[in-house]
């Protein structure tokens, strides 16, 4: 059986589901496993990418490419 056809079978299993805490405990998992596989496909950068990260971030400061973190909070809030 194939990923996909397994997938539809999980979707009308759990369509079939009555149950509020047997949902709310998939949403968990779920959610709880994509953050393990997120984890797991991090990857370092190496001191050169490294490097130019903080170049970058300096010359955005110099050229007045930032936004201050009370202002973004303000954003965010709206």
């Amino acid at each position: 059986m194939n990923l996909d056809t397994r997938k539809l079978l999980v979707i009308q299993e759990f369509l079939r589901i009555q149950n509020e805490e047997i949902v709310s405990d998939f949403e968990e998992l779920l959610k709880q496993r994509k953050v393990e596989q997120y984890e797991n496909d991090l990857t370092p950068m190496d001191l050169k990418q490294f490097n130019a990260e903080i170049d970058l971030a300096i010359d955005d400061s110099e050229n007045d490419r930032v936004i201050k973190a009370t202002e973004l909070a303000e954003k965010w809030n709206e």
